[in-house]
């Protein structure tokens, strides 16, 4: 008997698996990797809606959390994966630098808004009204930390390369079991795969497909995290990861030439240098109607559990929510109302849920 089974090894699997070790609990993941928008994703992460400068709730909790995380993770595989680095937001006017202040001005915002604006130019990117920084951002190396942490669950023989066959699930009052596996608990962590889910698939995920783009840009001198409309994180050597698009229709993970050219476009409105395509990617990000993480104990099973709904921010979310999770299941924790799949009681199906 181990304790977790989960389902899913994503940004949010590997967080609650990780918590789990972190505290001495034995698990198990299955995952086929059919759905990879953890693995395509940017890895950025920031505290702030850089739209209209406002922070997000509990940010500095969740940054300490992810931190943590993340430290134990990479002094565990020896490897760096977290890059801290300052977010340079380009202005577009006079007027974006006045509502930064103002922004500035709030308590809520002093930790991650500095009031010094930086009028440093960078070869290649038109930047008339210079740029404000953003404190406690940087990026994850999500691929390399999905792929390290998979291959460290295979030497310590807990994952399976494998799609979870739902039928094969044995529900029990103390434990589930899964062909030759029993556990007390199981935890649903599959992103947009969660519409396969006969026991979750209620919950309304929407999904939104996201592109982003490998360009070269040999004239682009910039050496730090910019947000111009769309970001760009330097690889070094020339490259650059850019992205990205924001599409509530198609739920595919197939590149597409309008995503492409999407990028191209607004990549042409911020570089006064050329550039080329070298990589395009896409992925389904796991969204819900609220914005907000789905998390909590299914209706019916009381040894079930989902962690989803991350969307654009799972790099920082995912620790935080894996702990909230845990706490739940291992200590009663309650979970915060506007996270808990609670929330959306009115759309459980009046049969089982499968």
């Amino acid at each position: 008997m181990i304790d977790y089974i989960i389902v899913g090894s994503g940004l949010a699997g590997i967080a609650f698996a990780e918590t789990a070790l972190q505290n001495n609990k034995s698990v198990f993941v299955f995952d086929n990797q059919s759905h990879n928008s953890s693995s395509v994703a940017a890895g950025l992460y920031n505290p702030v809606i850089l739209k209209r400068f406002s922070g997000l709730q509990f940010a500095l909790e969740h940054l300490e959390i992810m931190n943590q995380l993340y430290d134990g993770i990479e002094q565990k595989l020896n490897r760096q994966f977290r890059f801290p680095m300052p977010l340079l937001r380009r202005f577009a006017s006079v007027e974006e630098q006045n509502n930064w202040f103002q922004a500035s001005d709030n308590p809520l915002m002093k930790p991650f808004l500095s009031t010094n604006l930086k009028s440093e130019q960078f070869a290649g990117l038109s930047s008339p009204f210079g740029f404000g920084e953003v404190n406690h951002t940087g990026y994850v190396l999500t691929k390399e930390l999905l792929v390290s942490y998979r291959s460290f669950l295979q030497e310590i023989d807990s994952y399976s390369n494998e799609m979870f066959d739902y039928d094969v699930l044995q529900l029990n009052a103390s434990h589930v079991t899964y062909k030759t596996i029993s556990a007390r608990h199981i935890v649903f962590a599959e992103g947009f795969g969660i519409h396969a889910n006969p026991f979750f698939r209620y919950l309304p995920l929407n999904g939104t497909k996201g592109e982003l783009l490998i360009i070269h840009a040999s004239d682009l001198k910039l050496d730090q995290l910019v947000n111009a409309g769309v970001f760009f994180i330097p690889l070094g050597n020339g490259f650059f990861k850019v992205g990205a698009t924001y599409n509530w229709s198609d739920k595919t993970e197939t590149i597409s030439d309008e995503g492409k050219a999407e990028l191209v476009k607004r990549i042409s409105e911020v570089l006064e240098c050329d550039f080329k395509v070298v990589e395009q990617f896409a992925g389904v990000r796991p969204t819900t109607r609220d914005r907000k993480p789905i998390i909590g104990k299914n209706a019916r099973f009381h040894n079930m559990y989902v962690l989803n709904g991350l969307g654009t921010r799972g790099v920082m979310l995912a620790p935080a929510m894996a702990k909230h999770l845990y706490d739940l299941i291992e200590t009663g924790e309650p979970l915060p109302k506007d996270i808990d799949i609670a929330r959306f009681s009115d759309s459980y199906p009046s049969q089982d849920g499968i």
